[in-house]
């Protein structure tokens, strides 16, 4: 198990802001630095117990681009992808609506 726990973590490292934020990359003059919506997950397994079979666990993770930070000479702006931003949209307003829904439905009793 902490084998697994310590496989896990090292490849956790990779991630965070540097999984969120890329390298500035240089395009005709222009700086820009990729923006991404990241998220990930783990879980563990066991070693078995008497006649049970071990389990493993492993992990995994998402990343979206959503849009860039782009300089010019005019100053700095930010530039969303509206494709990644629809389909990230989509689940959180239909999520809102649900518990809208619900919150009045509550408050009418």
């Amino acid at each position: 198990m902490t084998n697994l726990v310590e496989k896990l973590a090292e490849q956790a490292k990779g991630l965070g802001v540097s999984a969120a934020y890329g390298e500035q990359q240089d395009v005709d003059g222009t700086k820009l630095v990729p923006v991404a919506l990241t998220y990930y997950g783990f879980g563990g397994g066991s070693e078995g117990d008497g006649d049970d079979a071990p389990s493993g666990g492993g992990g995994g993770g998402v990343s979206i681009p959503v849009g860039a930070y782009i300089k010019t000479d005019e100053g700095l702006r930010f530039d969303p992808n509206l494709i990644s931003l629809i389909a990230v949209a989509i689940p959180f307003i239909w999520v809102s609506g649900k518990a809208l829904a619900g919150l009045i439905k509550a408050l009418k009793k």
